[in-house]
């Protein structure tokens, strides 16, 4: 294994092909339990968004037209040395400006997997809402998947 592999599987998450098959096995597992609350999602789903008269559609992980909901999807856990991820969490800041672009009468959602920090006592959902509130628009849900007992919960 040269340096350059040895950098990338630094970065990926262990026994995973690749951070994008996590990426889309976490929206999968959204995407299921949405369908059990009788929500059908399509993944990749487009919407007009802008800030003003100007719209270009945008991409979200998973949504549905007729449902009006959009949901953004992130798998991210603390580095393995429980510091805080901020480059990963630089993405999440970006969700959250998309879902203040994204249509009122949509329902926007953040599915984000409930990873927790034992050297902090939270999660890393609870952190992000605690130091990043005053991005976050106030019709944004947090939702925490618990991947053991395959359950979410909305924290916000």
């Amino acid at each position: 294994m040269d340096d350059q592999q040895a950098y990338q599987r630094a970065h990926q998450r262990i026994g995973a092909i690749s951070n994008a098959h996590v990426g889309r096995e976490f929206e999968l597992r959204a995407q299921a339990f949405f369908a059990e609350q009788g929500i059908i999602l399509r993944p990749r789903h487009k919407v007009h968004i802008g800030i003003g008269a100007v719209k270009k559609p945008h991409e979200f992980d998973l949504g549905c037209d007729d449902q009006k909901v959009v949901i953004e999807c992130k798998s991210h856990r603390w580095t393995a040395t429980a510091n805080i991820p901020s480059a990963k969490l630089t993405v999440w800041n970006e969700a959250m400006y998309y879902f203040s672009l994204a249509p009122s009468d949509y329902r926007k959602v953040m599915f984000v997997l409930r990873d927790m920090c034992g050297k902090r006592s939270l999660s890393l959902a609870t952190h992000y809402l605690k130091n990043h509130a005053h991005l976050v628009p106030e019709d944004v849900e947090f939702w925490e998947y618990d991947e053991l007992a395959r359950v979410a919960e909305r924290i916000r």
